[in-house]
């Protein structure tokens, strides 16, 4: 098997479903080009009679069914011609047929890639004939292993996981593969070769997050500035035109999803749902709530509560690092050849440094979990979420925000400054006040009797200096976001 990089987790849910002496039954689902046909592919191909069948994005009925007699072909090259099912009962009767044919004790592996898009033309009748052929025949075969995978995580979510008909109940187990994590992206990059110090890791992830597909266009020997303008600026870059075709493959309404990204892409605060409703001018909530929905659980935006409030209150922010990126530098840039010292000029800018402070946050708040592993406070943290204080017009108290508040078992709030830096970061005796008058303003306005730390996040860390020690309780550096989870 060819070596799997960063997927230690997944292959050992991979390996037990192969190892089990029981038919399973798996689901599959994540954003596009996060390499899900590569890690099933690649892990099953060669263990047993393999049949992968891959759906077209808006094809036919007729177009999915003839890709099921090419597969079939290629699974069974001795037993065919196989002629185009005209449904799928009868795709599913030719399958089932073949198989049984199989010696009882060899592995069987189906993998039904994007299935969504099988399924989408009606009436497909693709998940009544699926069901009834797992039901009746598949689920009595302990040699299967049956694989649906699908990049609409809401139809995925819908359909399968969630289905309320013949496949209630039925599934063995179900995946979510999420982008590469920092420390998995650092092995991605030295498995290919590409050697980078974590910084110039961090800058390439900011721009285009965990995302294999991305990583793979990466060619050794070049700084992260020149990776970023060959995959972004240059004439033939990769992710020059990937915005659009990615939200085109994804979702039916992606115009809609699209103007949410562009909306939130311009608020690095977030927006609560209303005014997010108002925003986008969308009348119905309903439809709002499943555009958000789906948005989601594509990993493209985040909820974010608010501290001490109800659960559903809070914020969405945009989350996905290359969407972030595409819209700030890319697209306004799409009429406009960039020389090849662009990107280096743009990080001297006072709006590079605006984007990286947020994509920062953003990497830190995604991993949130490895902040509070690095505090040591793992097991006893609570939630986390957003705070912020708007005083009264005619008060001359002054406004503060936290963009993340870890919220503790222990009787205790560690309240994380995030602050992107490309150096050590330095704080002066006046920025120090401001930590200790926002630390005073949120027990005030909170009312809250736990103990509040005063937490700072740089890629760096921050000098210990007289001013640190004043307000700082405890410190996270870029390290930290380079563990293994």
């Amino acid at each position: 098997m060819e070596q799997i990089t960063g997927r230690e987790k997944e292959i050992k849910i991979l390996q037990k479903l192969l190892d089990s002496n029981n038919p399973e039954l798996l689901a599959v689902y994540g954003r596009r080009r996060v390499g899900k046909t590569y890690l099933i592919s690649r892990f099953f191909y060669g263990k047993g009679l393999y049949f992968e069948l891959t759906g077209i994005n808006r094809g036919s009925r007729q177009e999915q069914l003839n890709q099921f007699s090419k597969a079939m072909s290629e699974a069974f090259p001795t037993a065919g011609p196989f002629p185009s099912p005209k449904s799928w009962f009868t795709a599913f009767d030719i399958l089932r047929e073949q198989l049984e044919r199989h010696p009882k004790k060899s592995k069987i592996i189906l993998f039904l890639d994007e299935f969504p898009w099988l399924a989408t033309n009606r009436p497909s009748h693709l998940m009544k004939a699926f069901e009834h052929v797992w039901n009746r025949y598949f689920s009595r075969m302990p040699n299967i292993k049956v694989v649906i995978c699908g990049s609409a995580a809401s139809w995925m979510i819908k359909k399968v996981i969630n289905n309320k008909g013949g496949l209630y109940g039925r599934l063995t187990q179900k995946m979510h593969l999420q982008p590469l994590t920092l420390y998995e992206t650092e092995l991605y990059l030295q498995s290919n070769n590409v050697c980078l110090d974590r910084k110039q890791i961090t800058d390439i992830y900011m721009t285009i997050g965990g995302i294999p597909k991305y990583l793979n266009f990466i060619e050794q020997g070049l700084s992260s500035a020149q990776i970023t303008y060959s995959l972004c600026f240059s004439p033939f870059g990769y992710l020059k035109t990937e915005f659009l075709q990615l939200f085109e493959s994804l979702f039916d309404n992606h115009k809609t999803h699209m103007s949410v990204v562009r909306a939130l892409a311009k608020k690095h605060q977030g927006l609560t749902f209303n005014e997010l409703a108002k925003t986008i001018d969308v009348k119905s909530g309903g439809f709002l709530t499943e555009i958000l929905d789906e948005l989601e659980l594509s990993g493209f935006v985040q909820f974010i509560s608010f501290f001490g409030k109800k659960k559903r209150e809070g914020q969405y922010r945009l989350i996905d690092e290359y969407s972030l990126f595409y819209l700030t530098w890319v697209e306004p840039n799409q009429n406009h050849p960039c020389t090849e010292d662009y990107w280096l000029r743009m990080q001297r800018s006072p709006r590079y440094l605006s984007w990286a402070g947020y994509a920062f946050e953003n990497i830190c708040i995604k991993y949130a979990d490895m902040v509070a592993r690095a505090l040591n406070i793992t097991v006893i943290t609570e939630s986390y979420s957003h705070w912020f204080h708007r005083p009264d017009k005619n008060k001359d108290a002054r406004g503060a925000q936290i963009d993340l508040v870890i919220d503790r078992k222990d009787q205790t709030v560690n309240l994380c400054e995030i602050k992107f830096c490309e150096k050590e970061y330095e704080i002066t005796k006046d920025y120090a006040a401001i930590l200790n008058n926002r630390r005073a303003t949120f027990r005030e306005v909170t009312k809250t009797r736990k103990s509040i730390f005063n937490t700072i996040i740089t890629p760096f860390g921050a000098k210990q200096n007289a001013a640190y020690l004043s307000c700082v309780d405890n410190q996270v550096d870029m390290s930290a976001l380079f563990v293994k989870i």
